[in-house]
């Protein structure tokens, strides 16, 4: 097939990063690069950005580059005018997470896709990893009866690294990472959160700005409750990216993680009173970020919505501001007061 023709709009770090992700997948033709600041598209065009591609602004790529879709890599802060700008434009979008910074923001551009009939997607990468996926399809299937309790826990230490942009994100931990754990929450549970009452804090030694750490306790449908420990500021053994899970279903536990430096992925199950064995996982041939790339691809490809879809996506994008919402307020907070208003 011909490749999808996509504009890249957002070279920061992040950025020159999904260009790596870009040039290895086949399915895709980079037609564009895209950022306001000209030192991002030098970096970019060192890199590999044809300098006769690269734009200073979304409109002077959209009547330049030909392209049939758009990658969004910008700052949070740029996801939603940017994507309104494609999707106006008629085109499909994938976009970073958090794709808005309020969910009156994200239903705007959500609202702003089902109106052209246009794809859009949100690169919830982490979903696209052998353990996550083993871990949701053991769950649906409920071998051991349904899981009623999970504990999950990540931990990292950015605490002690020389100061950099990221001990000044706002909330590093609830928005910009712990969002990747709540959406495998919904993904791997196959439910949607109902409620959530959580403590954000910074350890004495941290240099964050916002809250490196959190714990919170989640319920979801179905009375399923989910213990989170999180913080960028471990003095422990760091966990992989994805965190350790402990799912309690009826007759059995099941424990995996994955995401790690390098991709190790593992799943294992303990039947009651039995011994433990490892769950077996699925081949996935496009892993993280390239996996996201795929799926949108093949979505717009097929003309149908696709996974973490932006309307999909904002149970994640809530579960997140209402735990900043819940850590700000020293209150629990029921999902629907974001969802609902």
């Amino acid at each position: 097939m011909t490749p999808l023709k996509l504009l890249h709009v957002g070279l920061g770090g992040w950025g020159r990063s999904w260009m790596t992700v870009t040039a290895a997948q086949e399915e895709v033709e980079v037609v564009g690069h895209v950022d306001a600041h000209p030192e991002a598209l030098a970096l970019a065009q060192a890199q590999g950005a044809a300098p006769d591609r690269c734009f200073p602004s979304l409109e002077a790529a959209l009547h330049g580059a030909g392209a049939q879709a758009v990658l969004v890599t910008t700052n949070a802060v740029g996801h939603a005018p940017v994507a309104l700008a494609a999707l106006e434009a008629g085109l499909p979008v994938l976009i970073e997470k958090p794709f808005a910074t309020s969910i009156e923001e994200a239903r705007t551009v959500v609202e702003a896709a089902a109106a052209k009939g246009l794809p859009l997607m949100v690169s919830q990468n982490y979903r696209f990893h052998p353990a996550a996926q083993a871990a949701a399809a053991w769950v649906k299937a409920a071998p051991y009866g349904e899981v009623g309790a999970a504990v999950v826990e990540f931990r990292r230490d950015s605490a002690r690294t020389a100061a950099s942009a990221h001990h000044l994100l706002p909330h590093p931990l609830l928005l910009d990472m712990a969002i990747h754990h709540f959406d495998l929450m919904r993904f791997v549970l196959g439910r949607e959160a109902v409620s959530i009452d959580c403590h954000a804090f910074n350890p004495p030694w941290s240099p964050f700005r916002d809250p490196a750490s959190a714990v919170a306790t989640i319920d979801f449908t179905g009375g399923v409750v989910v213990s989170y420990r999180g913080t960028w500021a471990s003095s422990g053994v760091k966990t992989p990216w994805a965190g350790e899970w402990r799912l309690d279903a009826t007759d059995a536990e099941l424990t995996w993680t994955g995401r790690d430096d390098p991709p190790a992925d593992r799943a294992t199950v303990r039947p009651v009173g039995k011994r433990p064995r490892a769950l077996p996982l699925p081949p996935v041939v496009d892993l993280d970020r390239a996996g996201a790339l795929a799926e949108f691809v093949h979505a717009v490809r097929e003309g149908r919505e696709p996974q973490s879809s932006g309307r999909d996506n904002l149970g994640s994008l809530a579960l997140a501001l209402a735990a900043i919402r819940s850590a700000q307020e020293r209150r629990g907070v029921p999902l629907a007061e974001l969802l609902e208003a």
